[in-house]
């Protein structure tokens, strides 16, 4: 027995190892240290609950960032003049709504939650069998708040899921209805709150904080009527969460791209950061997003993808004043070195325009090839003059421009404070715009469903609001029909289901 623990000891100091920029701390190569010797010091904690943290980098800028942005309508990856990005039709199928159990990424997403669960276990049950580790139920309730988190994402997008805790059990788990898992992430997130650390320092970044567990219980009870109907309401619940939050050390930036730029851990607005590295398999939204003739005028020396692009409405939406549509979006003409308009090995002149046409080869469902250089551009986190791989920015899961937003929401379905939500609204309209006039008097819900979509794009947010706000559904004008109820959430993989007889298929599918 001693010896199993000393590998899997071997093994979870080695993975942590190898992605040890992903959280920022310092680590030390330890070898063939017996479980029951190691976690005297904080370093060696920190090697052993690094992994946990790696396996957020399956949220963004892949799995659950497509899921959310590609199957709403704030993004599409449309398949370009010559085929790329057709990927076996999932694109289109996050487009029109006609995913199936076997599209590509309705089953990489759910199985990176599984894994990084099934991570989360692993290293909880080795940490809480060292009898040599002190401030234990810190360290567990670090990891219980990552796990929880992965949770709330298959709540979210799969609804119906088995909730496994213990590492040691390898029977076949059952599928827990939605009720129940928005009940079991409830009550770990209550369990944690008052345990996990709550400074708001270089120290705390990246790591499950007071500052998270709250902003989690936010969103929990935000959407609430969506995940746990029978509980009803909880939009006092909601409001008293972001008050938590907002009492903490978090600032709101007075420079939007603070949270943004290459060396964001120093923004002081980011609650919860998925922690890049350049050297461990970054941020590649720059390659997913960048025609292949872009790193050209950005100076950047990568190749890239031609992916990604904002759905043309999503900016067209926005007041021609808002500075957020430059902070965000590429658009208009790329320059060659010597100030000419690139061109596109179409022969077109390389111009990111809002319109994306669907025109070549279309099928009988309407879909079919643009042009190259067509679509908006995600450039809302800085582009490093000179990088020549994966980006440094970190990806801000949560911040306080989001809290801000989410009291607002509440107070205003509460029907009460409307000043309080305008003066929330208006601190963050006030950073997007010049004018004063641009300011609002009051505060609806449209606008706060609007101002969440300017202020939030390419951030993962716009498939839960628009599931919230009831309009995820609803046609869009040249790009889907009126979708069925089915697809508020995501069908269980069939590969899941193949290999669990245990699990139930999500209703429709």
């Amino acid at each position: 027995m001693k010896n199993k623990k000393i590998l899997s000891l071997v093994f979870v100091i080695a993975f942590s190892f190898l992605y040890q920029g992903c959280t920022n701390l310092d680590e030390e190569v330890f070898d063939k240290l017996p479980v029951d010797e190691f976690g005297n010091t904080e370093s060696q904690i920190n090697s052993l609950i690094a992994p946990i943290y790696r396996t957020l980098k399956n949220v963004f800028p892949s799995n659950y960032f497509l899921l959310s942005e590609c199957s709403a309508d704030m993004a599409v990856t449309p398949t370009r003049k010559g085929g790329d990005w057709w990927d076996g039709g999932q694109f289109k199928e996050l487009r029109f709504h006609t995913w199936t159990p076997n599209t590509s990424l309705v089953k990489s997403s759910y199985n990176a939650a599984m894994e990084s669960i099934s991570s989360c276990n692993k290293i909880y049950s080795m940490i809480e069998e060292n009898e040599s580790i002190g401030n234990k139920e810190v360290i567990l309730a670090e990891i219980r708040g990552v796990r929880a988190y992965w949770y709330y994402l298959l709540l979210d997008y799969y609804g119906n899921v088995p909730i496994v805790t213990d590492f040691k059990d390898t029977s076949n788990p059952v599928t827990k209805p939605r009720s129940e898992v928005y009940q079991f992430v409830l009550t770990e997130l209550n369990a944690i709150k008052d345990v996990v650390r709550e400074d708001v320092t270089a120290a705390s970044y990246g790591k499950i904080t007071k500052g998270v567990v709250y902003t989690l219980l936010a969103k929990m009870y935000l959407n609430a009527l969506v995940w746990y109907p029978e509980g009803g309401a909880k939009w006092q619940e909601c409001a008293d969460a972001c008050d938590e939050v907002m009492d903490l050390g978090y600032v709101f930036e007075p420079n939007f791209k603070a949270s943004f730029v290459v060396q964001n851990q120093n923004s002081k607005e980011i609650i919860f950061p998925v922690v890049f590295s350049t050297a461990d398999g970054g941020n590649h939204i720059h390659k997913r997003t960048l025609h292949y003739l872009d790193p050209i005028p950005l100076n950047l020396k990568v190749g890239t993808w031609n992916g990604v692009s904002a759905m043309p409405q999503y900016i067209k939406d926005y007041d021609e004043e808002d500075k957020r549509v430059a902070w965000s979006f590429l658009l208009g003409p790329m320059y060659n070195t010597d100030g000419s308009i690139l061109i596109t090995a179409h022969g077109r002149q390389l111009i990111h325009t809002v319109d994306i046409e669907l025109k070549y080869n279309l099928d009988e469902d309407g879909w079919g090839q643009v042009e190259q250089e067509e679509g908006g551009r995600c450039s809302k986190w800085e582009f490093e003059s000179g990088l020549n791989g994966d980006m440094e920015n970190d990806l801000a899961i949560f911040r306080l421009a989001d809290v801000y937003l989410m009291k607002a929401e509440a107070l205003v379905r509460l029907g009460k404070e409307n000043d309080e939500a305008t003066r929330l609204v208006n601190l963050i309209r006030g950073r997007a715009f010049d004018n004063a006039s641009k300011l609002l008097g009051s505060t609806t819900l449209d606008d706060i469903y609007k101002e969440r979509r300017f202020e939030l794009a390419w951030e993962s947010s716009a498939r839960q609001d628009m599931i919230r706000f009831g309009t995820f559904l609803d046609e869009i004008p040249g790009w889907k029909g009126v979708t069925p109820e089915k697809c508020l959430l995501f069908p269980i993989p069939q590969t899941a289901l193949d290999a669990n007889p245990e699990l139930d298929q999500n209703p429709g599918y």
